[in-house]
C-alpha cells in the first residue's frame, strides 16, 4: 500500500551532496552550489545594469562583497535569535558553525538591509537608490536558495493528495506540498514583473518603489506560503501563526508603507 502510494506521487530521493573532493573528503553540496549560482546570476545582471548607468566594475565589486557577507552573517543571527536562541546561549562558540545548518532568510533580508545602508553610506548614495537596484535580483537569489533546500529536503510542506505532491523519503513516506518548489516559481516570476517594470521606468520617478513592492510581494507570497509548511520548530506550534509569517509582517508593512509614501508623493504637484 506504502509502495503504491510513493508511485502516485513525485518521489524525491534527491542526495544532497553532488560528490566528495578526494584526499579531503569534503562534500560539494547543492544546496552551496544554488547559492553560489545565485550570487553569479545577480552578479550578472547586475554588471549588465550598471554599465548602462555608466558605473565602474570596482563599484559592483564592491557592493557585492557587502551583500554577501551582510547575507550570511544576518541569516545566520536571525536562525539564532527567532528560532533557537536558548541553544545558543548554552553553546554560543555553535553560533558560527554555519556549516552545520540553520539560516534564516528574514534575518538574511535584514542582513542585506544593513549591507545596502553601510555600502550607501561609504558611497555617498541615496540609501534607496542602491535598495532599488538589489530588489531587482534579489528574487533569483531567493530562487536559487529555494531550489537549493528542495535538494536538501528541507522546509517540507504539510500533506497533500494533489497529483504534483513529493514524497520526500529521506524524511518519511507521506505526499507533501513541494512549498520550496512554490516559493521558487514566485521568485521567477517576480523577477520577470519588476524587470519588466524597470526596463519601461514604470516607478522609476521615486526611489525606492521597486523596493517597496519587492518587500510587499515577495513577503506576502512567503506569509501564504508558511500555511503549507510544517513548523521548523516546536514552539511555533503554540502560536497562532509561525515565526516566518510574524517575521513577514514587518517587512509587507515597511514596503506597503513606502510605496503609498512614493505614490502620494507623486500626486502632490497634480493636486497644487
Amino acid at each position: 500500500m506504502v509502495n503504491n502510494l510513493i508511485l502516485t506521487y513525485i518521489n524525491w530521493n534527491i542526495n544532497s551532496d553532488i560528490f566528495v573532493i578526494p584526499i579531503i573528503e569534503h562534500p560539494i553540496r547543492w544546496y552551496g552550489l544554488f547559492w553560489l549560482l545565485g550570487i553569479v546570476l545577480c552578479y550578472k545582471i547586475l554588471d549588465s545594469l550598471f554599465k548602462k548607468e555608466g558605473r565602474p566594475t570596482e563599484f559592483l565589486d564592491q557592493l557585492t562583497i557587502y551583500i554577501v557577507l551582510g547575507t550570511i552573517i544576518g541569516a545566520r543571527l536571525g536562525h539564532v535569535l527567532f528560532y533557537d536562541p536558548s541553544y545558543y546561549l548554552d553553546h554560543p562558540l555553535k553560533i558560527m558553525a554555519i556549516w552545520e545548518g540553520g539560516l534564516a532568510s528574514h534575518g538574511g533580508g535584514i542582513g542585506i538591509l544593513t549591507a545596502i545602508y553601510l555600502f550607501a553610506k561609504k558611497q555617498q548614495l541615496p540609501f534607496l537608490w542602491v535598495a532599488d537596484r538589489v530588489a531587482l535580483v534579489v528574487p533569483i537569489a531567493g530562487a536559487c536558495i529555494r531550489l537549493g533546500n528542495l535538494m536538501n529536503s528541507e522546509m517540507i510542506g504539510t500533506a497533500s493528495s494533489l497529483p504534483w505532491a513529493f514524497v520526500f523519503t529521506r524524511i518519511d513516506t507521506i505526499p507533501r506540498h513541494p512549498a520550496q518548489l512554490y516559493e521558487a516559481l514566485f521568485c521567477l516570476l517576480l523577477f520577470v514583473l519588476l524587470y519588466r517594470l524597470w526596463k519601461e521606468k514604470e516607478l522609476q520617478r521615486n526611489n525606492g518603489n521597486y523596493f517597496a513592492l519587492l518587500l510587499v510581494l515577495l513577503f506576502s507570497f512567503r506569509f501564504l506560503d508558511e500555511f503549507l509548511k510544517i513548523n521548523q520548530e516546536h514552539f511555533e506550534d503554540s502560536l497562532f501563526i509561525n515565526m516566518g509569517q510574524l517575521l513577514s509582517i514587518p517587512f509587507i508593512i515597511i514596503g506597503a508603507g513606502l510605496f503609498i509614501f512614493n505614490r502620494f508623493q507623486e500626486r502632490i504637484p497634480k493636486l497644487k
